[in-house]
């Protein structure tokens, strides 16, 4: 698990407010000097070292850092550009689904960069959408909890274990709640697809009385102090930040399967200086950025150029065939079809209502 514990960064997916645009002038001193702008849902303070490396290797680049709620940055691209204005230059979201659907819908342009061969399959769609970060979704506890027995390892474990202690851990489970949590509604509908029996899990975590949050913090502050004694499907990095932190917290990647989400970066079809926003997304991908990413904002890397614990290379050598991304495809648009998300949320409910 040390690999895990090292990518503690805090993830952020809609519970921010918009910020004012951060200004980073050209390291040349050129008053005059381009500017590259960034749309992101990653706040700028984690950010300003990916900012700084991709300054330094282009010290004749200003930047404009834009961060913002996800959906904001899907909406305002769609808005500026259908108003015939131009947009950012490079957009980095956690929103997969959204980013793959400003990529098919025509308003992400195609980059075709030096590492864009060597990318791994599942992570680059035509070109145009790429997966830069590697982030598995973990069962958390506590684990004063488990000083007599193993935490669960599987999903029948976990139901076995809900099963078993019954009254004891009734309303001491925690996950999302995938009508607020985006992120929560990502690992559910992979759940659906790589479990055959995921709504025996649901319905018995509905019978143990599990509490739903819209954030990974809300769980993670009541594993750490024992209120609760299981967290299920939280985003691994902020998990990791939250176990460096607190000694009571532990951390399982399910032996079934664990589900990885990605964070894509794109050149908006509208962008106003295009070449810049692949200059930014190249940055992203060469092995000085992805070790930046790794190394200092603390967020595992994709690139399979990038040695070390908090990479996708380490994880597959260790973890293989347990690991399953989320490809960057079409297919995560399934659920933004309105029809499928309510059948999907007004299922989980049902199961749930046994509580």
């Amino acid at each position: 698990m040390r690999f895990l514990i090292s990518f503690g960064f805090l993830f952020l997916s809609g519970a921010l407010a918009e910020a004012a645009p951060t200004f980073f002038p050209a390291l040349s001193g050129d008053g005059a000097a381009p500017v590259v702008t960034v749309y992101s849902s990653l706040d700028e303070p984690l950010a300003r070292p990916m900012i700084d490396g991709f300054q330094k290797a282009n010290p004749d680049v200003a930047v404009r850092y834009e961060d913002m709620l996800t959906g904001e940055i899907y909406d305002r691209i769609v808005k500026e550009t259908d108003a015939g204005e131009k947009t950012a230059d490079f957009a980095f979201s956690s929103a997969m689904d959204l980013q793959v659907k400003l990529s098919n819908d025509g308003y992400a342009q195609r980059s075709d960069l030096p590492m864009s061969g060597l990318w791994p399959a599942w992570a680059n769609w035509r070109n145009t959408a790429y997966a830069l970060t590697f982030e598995p979704a973990v069962f958390v506890y506590h684990k004063p909890s488990f000083r007599n027995e193993r935490p669960p390892a599987t999903r029948a474990e976990f139901v076995d274990y809900l099963k078993r202690k019954g009254n004891a851990v009734f309303g001491r489970i925690g996950t999302y709640d995938i009508e607020r949590s985006g992120v929560g509604f990502l690992f559910m509908s992979r759940d659906q697809e790589q479990f055959g029996d995921i709504w025996t899990v649901i319905r018995t975590m509905g019978a143990a009385g599990v509490k739903l949050y819209s954030t990974s913090q809300a769980i993670l502050e009541r594993i750490s102090d024992g209120r609760f004694v299981l967290g299920y499907n939280i985003l691994g990095s902020y998990a990791a930040d939250w176990a460096s932190r607190h000694p009571d917290v532990g951390i399982i990647l399910p032996k079934d399967y664990t589900v990885v989400m990605s964070r894509i970066g794109l050149v908006p079809q509208a962008a106003a200086a295009p070449e810049l926003g692949r200059r930014y997304l190249e940055f992203f991908m060469s092995k000085e950025g992805q070790t930046i990413m790794a190394r200092e904002l603390q967020i595992p890397a994709v690139s399979p150029e990038v040695a070390g614990e908090n990479t996708a290379n380490t994880m597959r050598e260790m973890l293989g065939g347990q690991l399953k991304p989320v490809p960057v495809s079409p297919g995560l648009m399934v659920y933004l079809d309105q029809v499928k998300r309510a059948r999907l949320i007004a299922r989980w409910n049902e199961m749930l209502r046994l509580q």
